[in-house]
């Protein structure tokens, strides 16, 4: 997987990758510090890019710039560091740093599992302005040079990825375990603000997850929230790239339907009343 070491190619990995991101810019600096004006680095939720000068400036930096990135914070702040006394650095000057928070892709997908179905749909989604975390336990199933917005997240135990999910995220459960799957429903339900819970399977397999769902005390509200099976019924076939296309289709509607502005089409009505005065 590519590993940038400057923070303007992390900033394009981001970019192509669809995930969120902040930039951190050193904005001014007096006494003595670290790093001059103008240093950047690139920070995401497991990773980080260049610096800013190390120490506990940058730690603070990368804690504060992860808080906005789990809040979904977009836009600019700057942050006013006085490096001996709030830092207890030895360098001692003062530093102020802008954060500005790139939201990236809202259309985000948690893909568990990597056999055949999976490898085909990931085919269509490369192909679409989505991130996919793609989660499995077994590392070789992962093809080599996937995508830059598929990423390959090998878990050992795949369900505690589950709270890992950004909100709004697109659960879809297709294992090679049917008890896995089980449980990854679980988990995934108890989050409400996921976009959505879909597993591979058959009407059986449906009415066997909710029976048991219904016997540990789910409510109902949010047992009604499991699509089993996922995809659209109007696209049959049962071969692993016709299942991908009827879930890829499922997924993009229900993508469309998250969007508030997805019925426009050019300027909303408030901008252009603003614009012609």
């Amino acid at each position: 997987m590519e590993n940038p070491r400057h923070w303007h190619e992390a900033l394009s990995l981001c970019k192509r990758r669809n995930e969120p991101f902040v930039l951190a810019t050193v904005l001014s600096a007096a006494g003595s510090t670290p790093r001059n004006t103008d240093a950047k680095m690139v920070i995401t939720r497991d990773q980080q890019f260049d610096t800013i000068g190390g120490g506990r400036l940058e730690f603070k930096t990368v804690h504060m710039a992860r808080e906005r990135i789990a809040a979904g914070t977009e836009g600019p702040s700057v942050e006013k560091f006085a490096l001996g006394s709030q830092l207890g650095q030895c360098c001692g000057g003062q530093v102020s740093v802008l954060l500005e928070g790139f939201p990236g892709c809202p259309f985000r997908i948690g893909l568990f599992g990597a056999g055949h179905v999976a490898k085909a749909l990931t085919k269509i989604l490369a192909e679409l302005p989505c991130q996919v975390e793609w989660v499995d336990s077994r590392l070789e199933q992962f093809p080599d040079n996937l995508p830059d917005n598929i990423l390959p997240r090998p878990a050992r135990d795949p369900v505690s990825w589950v709270p890992r999910l950004s909100a709004g995220t697109h659960m879809v459960v297709m294992t090679h375990d049917h008890d896995l799957d089980f449980e990854l429903v679980h988990a995934g339900l108890q989050r409400q603000e996921m976009g959505s819970i879909g597993v591979i399977g058959s009407g059986t397999k449906a009415r066997r997850f909710r029976r048991r769902l219904h016997d540990i005390g789910m409510e109902d509200a949010l047992r009604d929230r499991l699509t089993c099976p996922i995809g659209l019924p109007e696209v049959p076939g049962k071969q692993p790239m016709e299942v991908a296309v009827s879930i890829a289709g499922q997924l993009i509607a229900w993508s469309h339907a998250d969007d508030p502005r997805a019925g426009w089409r050019g300027l909303d009505k408030t901008t252009l009343k603003e614009g012609i005065g």
